[in-house]
Formats: structure tokens, sequence, C-alpha cells
């Protein structure tokens, strides 16, 4: 069946094609501009902070030069032509490797418990009431604005060099971090069941058990698991003011130039956390179904 097309005027035609090519001059217009106050942005806070290019050309073959060295043995050789002598202290990296994990795991499920109880108080569409989504929201914001280093730092003033101080501050640092998460999602729900819940004379209780938590109970599965990947990490990391883990170790084999057993440990974190990934991304495939497996 013949179908007619339609053919425009020449003159239509010529007003059609320069009314689009002005509409792409502008957004190319607007593409270039933005881009050049990105870049004079980039130059300026580089500028307030002193970022020097030449230091950093300068001296980056001190940054090559370190891990040229850490890969090598007192003996000066290759650290792979000798693994026993590489990782002689195995045992004792694996006990504290095992003891990082066990302060991430502790801090992110205490952190966890606390930060689901408050993020419905702060979420806009289950407050109770709006001074206490207020304080609670500020509160949040403190737990995680301050580093989880700082955190530790004063707890291991106040309870000694130990796990006690790195569990804590990744506690304190996953509510306000997890809280946010938790609170996002909580704001997008539908609330037509919370609706029919409340209709039948239900608490507030009530509809956040029976209306809300089926709805958000999978994200909030998905982000713990990702914040306990990354406590990982920050574990490690707070071991250097004395919080415990591996770090502590890793922080003595820097200062005492044992530059072999640094690379150990590192290779030891990080074969750790790929383990960890793999690991979570089952979990979230075989919680969220097959289309969510990495």
């Amino acid at each position: 069946m013949p179908v007619a097309i339609s053919i425009l005027p020449e003159q239509q035609l010529a007003a059609l094609s320069r009314t689009y090519r002005e509409a792409v001059a502008r957004k190319r217009l607007r593409a270039t501009v933005a881009a050049a106050v990105f870049f004079a942005a980039l130059v300026i806070a580089a500028i307030g902070a002193e970022v020097n290019l030449k230091t950093f050309f300068t001296y980056f073959g001190n940054f090559v030069s370190y891990f040229d060295r850490i890969f090598r043995l007192e003996s000066g050789a290759r650290v792979w032509t000798d693994v026993g002598e590489w990782f002689w202290g195995w045992k004792k990296w694996l006990s504290l490797l095992g003891e990082t994990i066990l302060i991430s795991y502790v801090g992110t499920l205490s952190g966890a418990i606390l930060a689901f109880g408050l993020n419905f108080l702060a979420a806009k569409n289950t407050a109770p009431v709006a001074w206490l989504r207020f304080a609670v929201m500020r509160f949040m914001e403190f737990c995680r604005t301050v580093p989880d280093i700082v955190f530790a730092l004063i707890f291991v003033i106040a309870f000694g060099l130990g796990p006690m101080a790195g569990v804590l501050a990744i506690a304190i640092h996953c509510v306000g971090a997890l809280g946010k998460q938790y609170l996002e999602i909580v704001e997008n729900v539908d609330m037509k069941p919370v609706e029919g819940v409340r209709a039948t004379g239900a608490g507030w209780m009530s509809c956040m058990r029976f209306a809300v938590v089926p709805q958000v109970a999978a994200g909030f599965a998905g982000y713990t698991l990702l914040r306990f990947e990354i406590n990982v990490r920050g574990a490690s990391v707070m071991g250097f003011v004395g919080a415990g883990g591996i770090g502590q170790e890793l922080i003595v084999a820097i200062r005492k130039f044992y530059y072999s057993d640094v690379s150990a440990i590192l290779l030891l974190i990080i074969v750790t956390v790929f383990m960890i990934d793999i690991g979570t991304g089952w979990v979230r495939g075989r919680l969220f179904g097959a289309d969510r497996r990495r």
C-alpha cells in the first residue's frame, strides 16, 4: 500500500534547519562556557591549595623508587624469589587482619542498628514531630562529618590502645553515613501502604513495621554490605593511630623501613578487600536476584 509523504516547502525547511543549528550552537556554547568555568575553578583551587605541578613531577621518581624498594628483600632480590622470606610473619599478620575484619563487622553492625532506628525519625515522610527530626538530622550530620580516624584518636585517648577505639569510631561514623542513606530510601517509599495501615487504627510503630520496612529492607541490606566493605579499609587505616588491627603492624613497618614487610602486608589487605568485595557482591545477588549480581 503506497504511503504519501508530505514534503515541507523549502522556506519552512530552511527555517527549521536554521532553528536547529541555532539550538545546537547555543548548547555547544553553554557546554564550552561550563567547561571553561570548571577549568578556571580547578586552577584557582589548585593555586589556593598550593598544589605545585613542578614539585609533583620533580619528586615523582621518589614515589616510583619507593615502590621498587618495597618489592625487594634485604638481600636485594625481588620478593617473589623467596616467598617464605617475604611472608615470614604471615601467621601474625593474618591474626591482625582477622582482628581488623572483626572490628569492621562489629562497628558496622552496631552503627547499622542505630542508624536503622534513627532514620525513621529523620525522614520527612515518617518523622513523628518536626523538632525531633531536626535534632536527629543534626546528630547524624555530626556523626558523618567528623572523620572516623578522628573519632579513633579520641577513643584511643579515652579507652587506650586496642580494638575498642576502632569499633566505636566505625560505629559512630556508620550512624551518620548509613543513617543518611537509609533516610533517602525511606523518603522515596510509596506512602499508600502507610495510609492503609494507619486507616486500621495502627500507631506509628506499626506503620513503620508493616508498611515501610518491607519496602526498604532490601535497600538497607545492600547499603550495609557496601558500608562493611568500606569499613574494612577504614579499619586498616585506623590502626595507624593505635585503634587495633593490621594497621598498627603496617605503620610500624613503614616507620622502621621494613620495606618487604610493607608490600606483604599491603598485599594481604588488598586480597582481603577483593575477597570481601566478591563475597558481598554474591550476597547482594542472592538477596536481590541474579540481575543484580556483579
